[in-house]
């Protein structure tokens, strides 16, 4: 059986991680028995989350993840695509996982408001007497890998104009569709619902999100794959914003 690693539910979320999602999606459209494991993050191979255990085969990173499973179990995850959708799908699960992800990522950690409604949980286990020292210096560390990314670097706002600028595009390119290249999920959908469930958080404020929930076809998109694959969820604080 395989197993994922992930974070397991958090904010109102399957998992407060788009990473994970990612990958959880993809394990649901193959149709793959799985099982969740939130106790491996220690042992992650690449300092980070999510990664899978296939019979002992252990593969880290949802794009990697993706690709393992298309070898392995002969899955085309962009079955009836042309190679200009495929290119197309592939643009677009890049500007969401490495433009748009660091936007969120900013606003969960860089606002103080939303880091103590969300990320500071993150740290209960850690005894007080050094859970302050922990949490800064875990903070310190986002800031730093921001800044290295690049998104870092901009002012709040300059922040919020780019995110916003890449939840239109995806609202653009989705028009009336049921899902985002057609009328059946391919593995881009697994990219882009998680990520846009993952900045419709009703938890955090930002003016990305505020954007977001003004466009109705988004969130019947959201509503439309959480029914589909997060049946259990449907009361699910994310979705109740999206539906």
């Amino acid at each position: 059986m395989i197993t994922l690693f992930g974070f397991g539910p958090g904010f109102g979320l399957p998992d407060p991680s788009p990473f994970v999602m990612k990958a959880e999606l993809l394990l649901k459209m193959a149709k793959l028995t799985y099982q969740i494991d939130t106790a491996g993050f220690r042992k992650a191979p690449k300092g980070k989350l999510p990664y899978i255990d296939d019979d002992g085969e252990i593969v880290a990173d949802s794009t990697l993840i993706r690709w393992h499973l298309e070898k392995k179990y002969g899955v085309d995850f962009d079955q009836g695509l042309s190679t200009e959708q495929r290119a197309v799908a592939w643009a677009f699960e890049k500007m969401l996982e490495d433009q748009l992800y660091w936007a969120i990522l900013e606003s969960r950690w860089n606002n103080d408001a939303n880091f103590a409604k969300g990320p500071i949980k993150f740290f209960r286990a850690v005894p007080w007497p050094a859970r302050p020292l922990v949490v800064s210096m875990v903070r310190r560390k986002i800031r730093h890998y921001l800044r290295a990314q690049g998104m870092g670097r901009h002012a709040p706002d300059e922040i919020d104009r780019l995110a916003i600028r890449s939840v239109d595009a995806i609202v653009e390119y989705l028009g009336d569709k049921s899902y985002f290249m057609g009328g059946e999920p391919t593995g881009v959908d697994a990219t882009v619902f998680a990520f846009v469930t993952g900045l419709l958080c009703p938890l955090f404020e930002s003016p990305a999100r505020q954007a977001a929930e003004r466009h109705s076809n988004l969130r019947r998109y959201v509503g439309r794959m959480m029914s589909r694959y997060y049946p259990q969820w449907s009361e699910m604080a994310g979705c109740k914003a999206a539906a």
